[in-house]
């Protein structure tokens, strides 16, 4: 026989409210072999991108800080933290690039490097998006790895490229920059094209296999 408290706990199951926040993204945790293996593949179309597609930068996580996005992952990522000034002018503070091992004590002579960049993202998924995701995309500071301080140099002979066509230069951040562009991906539910993948594979089933991948898959 059902309960009339049996019959009043089934009635507010089903009638939570409409409006309820949707539970938020589990972080996922697995190895590069694996992740590599949960990037899907298509061919990669760059018909009718433009940088000014995704809105950077933005006012960033803190809108009432004074600093956009490019300073805030400035600050965040210097090993020895800088002055912050009015209208957010940073003096000072030690910052290592990690692509070509360099310390840099300007902020001025950083870039910071989307990890996928703006052209790959569109080529893999992002032409489909609205513009506010990929105003989202472009000032993503919600994991840490989707922005990079490096040195102007590494960032701009890596361009647009992928890893079939740019690797670091420094061989001790191989692993780290594979699993982190894949975790990239990964977040944003990006694709990979077949040289793309090939690439990455041969991180994944050699040298870098157990390195750890984490993302959290983006709203």
């Amino acid at each position: 026989m059902i309960t009339a408290l049996a019959l009043a706990a089934a009635a507010l199951a089903t009638t939570a409210p409409a409006n309820a926040a949707p539970a938020a993204p589990t972080a996922e945790v697995t190895t590069l072999a694996d992740a590599v293996g949960l990037v899907q593949v298509t061919e990669e179309d760059r018909t009718g991108y433009t940088r000014s597609s995704f809105k950077h930068w933005n006012s960033g996580e803190n809108a009432t800080d004074g600093c956009n996005t490019r300073a805030e992952v400035l600050i965040a990522e210097a090993v020895v933290a800088p002055t912050v000034g009015a209208g957010c002018k940073l003096t000072g503070g030690t910052w290592t690039s990690y692509y070509d091992g360099q310390e840099v004590t300007s902020a001025g002579s950083l870039d910071i490097d989307h990890m996928v960049p703006l052209a790959e993202a569109w080529d893999s998924g992002a032409s489909a998006w609205t513009a506010a995701r990929r105003e989202a995309y472009a000032n993503d500071q919600g994991a840490h790895v989707s922005l990079v301080a490096v040195t102007a140099r590494s960032n701009r002979q890596k361009s647009d490229q992928d890893p079939a066509d740019w690797m670091p230069p420094s061989p001790d951040a191989e692993c780290r920059y594979v699993a982190e562009w894949v975790s990239t991906k990964l977040r944003w539910q990006l694709t990979a094209d077949d040289r793309e993948l090939e690439a990455l594979k041969v991180y994944a089933d050699g040298p870098c296999e157990d390195t750890i991948v984490r993302y959290t898959p983006a709203i």
